[in-house]
């Protein structure tokens, strides 16, 4: 038995809990009992039992490895979304859901540095399991928190945040709101987040790592504030699970590496004992999915790292958006959603 829980064992559900207006934190245990290992900042992915069939969904961690026994996940319930809607009506204590991973490179580094949080609405997630490790360190953090939401009773976790900072002097709190609540007294910011509420929230910024999650407009707004203040982006990181935006510039030369249409190619899955022919220009989660083989896939452009497979022969381009380390790579593992074959190629699934 390993020493850790690993994704070949489920999850159970033992703890449902209402954080804010449409936010939910989902807690589990290993049946086994055994402890989780991750980083503060990764994600995991869960396999929903829909109706129309099985789907996944990756979702930050919420609680902090220095809690090992319990691994939670917060989520807000958008109107969109399939899963997470399904979470909110059907997930119970006492279910049990397969689940993959910890995994994604979003990651809080030494807990010595100084570190500034930026979060809004429910990107508060991988915040609050970087906060909690700092505060269980038992090292004095040098850390600011900046929380976000349109209005109070929206900030997820700040009665937990308060708590925390009551009692750990070097974690520092601020909350901004664009709406204050009727009849209610708000004594924070209030407004969208700018380069002056920043510099006011955190003078001493340019010494600071500084990590960032929510909105994409959120983060850019984010991106673009500390450029205009001189920040050095190396020491800037920032966590979405959307489709990046490409700009010429940043594009690299792949054109002599790009998938032709006109290769055969050929992809052999070890496990199930099926071979397909195909092209270039197909993938190899396409290529599972067509011949009702069952990869569990995320965001499907590179970024969550969930289609991970072992390539056991053959080679593949692969151009992904940070959803696989070099080290696994250098193990020989693909991300099925962006590997396009060349010539024959053996994965295990």
């Amino acid at each position: 038995m390993a020493d850790h829980w690993t994704d070949e064992e489920p999850l159970d559900c033992v703890m449902v809990v209402p954080e804010a207006p449409g936010v939910k934190t989902f807690a589990f245990r290993a049946p086994s009992g055994r402890p989780f290992a991750y980083r503060p900042g990764q994600f995991i992915t869960l396999e929903l039992p829909l109706p129309g069939g099985p789907v996944e969904r990756t979702y930050t961690i919420s609680s902090s490895p220095s809690r090992p026994l319990v691994l939670s996940v917060t989520v807000k319930c958008q109107a969109e979304s399939q899963g997470t809607r399904w979470m909110f009506e059907h997930l119970r204590p006492g279910m049990r859901l397969r689940a993959y991973g910890p995994a994604g490179q979003f990651q809080l580094g030494s807990p010595e540095r100084k570190y500034l949080f930026i979060a809004a609405g429910s990107g508060i997630t991988p915040m609050m399991s970087m906060a909690s490790y700092l505060y269980d360190y038992g090292h004095e953090p040098d850390a600011r928190l900046i929380a976000c939401a349109r209005r109070p009773s929206d900030l997820i976790f700040r009665q937990r945040l308060i708590h925390m900072a009551s009692r750990v002097p070097g974690l520092h709190l601020s909350f901004a709101v664009t709406e204050e609540e009727p009849y209610e007294v708000w004594t924070g910011y209030l407004g969208r987040m700018n380069q002056l509420m920043l510099g006011l929230m955190a003078p001493d910024y340019l010494d600071r790592e500084i990590y960032c999650c929510g909105p994409e407009d959120f983060m850019t707004m984010v991106r673009e504030a500390l450029v205009g203040m001189g920040f050095d982006m190396e020491h800037y990181h920032q966590e979405s699970f959307a489709a990046p935006v490409a700009l010429a510039e940043d594009v690299p030369d792949y054109e002599h590496l790009a998938p032709q249409e006109a290769e055969e190619a050929e992809v052999v899955f070890a496990r199930s004992g099926v071979s397909v022919p195909c092209h270039q220009t197909d993938t190899v989660l396409s290529l599972s999915r067509a011949n009702g083989l069952r990869i569990p896939s995320g965001c499907t452009f590179g970024i969550c790292g969930t289609c991970k497979v072992r390539k056991s022969a053959g080679e593949v381009l692969m151009v992904h958006n940070g959803g696989i380390s070099e080290e696994d790579i250098a193990a020989g593992y693909i991300l099925a959603c962006c590997s396009h074959p060349v010539g024959r190629v053996e994965v295990e699934a």
